[in-house]
């Protein structure tokens, strides 16, 4: 779409917290306004849309859309929209319930391009993990993730997080 309806997207995001629980499908109704303007087949549409509905709650509501979002070409439009929807769905599968296809989606993320959402991929990833009771793989992720933030122990933490998920050493090896 153009700036000005990206613009109107972003400002209408900026003022999400305004509206509070009690008035959620009010927020919504202005997503699907300017979801509206779209091309019927935008993959955009779906996208803004299943992001209103998770983030007022209903992750039910935006799974199926997220996965429209993918299916119309997302990827091909947005790259960066395309991870975050996969990191939102694997959210909203894990709270639906289905955190193991959340794991299959993001598990490739973890070797995709690196960019700002590298650690909300494992972050996310870490959730789903924890939700099938792999906590060790999950905990390994995130002490992975916030290594290289420390200001110190780096070397020490990304060993650690390493060693979480390492086979048991043989005794003497």
């Amino acid at each position: 779409m153009n700036q000005d309806w990206e613009d109107r997207v972003a400002a209408a995001w900026a003022s999400f917290d305004d509206y509070g629980d009690d008035r959620a499908a009010e927020f919504r109704a202005v997503i699907d306004g300017l979801v509206a303007e779209l091309p019927e087949d935008s993959p955009l549409g779906p996208f803004e849309r299943a992001c209103a509905w998770d983030s007022t709650g209903r992750s039910d509501q935006a799974v199926p859309l997220y996965r429209e979002a993918l299916a119309r070409g997302l990827g091909e439009v947005s790259p960066y929209r395309a991870r975050r929807t996969k990191i939102q769905l694997s959210s909203s599968l894990r709270n639906i319930g289905r955190a193991h296809e959340g794991v299959e989606l993001l598990t490739p993320e973890l070797t995709a391009p690196s960019d700002e959402l590298d650690d909300a991929v494992r972050a996310t990833l870490a959730l789903c993990l924890s939700s099938l009771g792999r906590d060790r793989e999950g905990l390994s992720l995130v002490l992975g993730a916030l290594a290289p933030h420390l200001p110190r122990y780096q070397r020490s933490m990304a060993n650690y997080a390493r060693l979480l998920t390492a086979p048991e050493s043989a005794p003497g090896a």
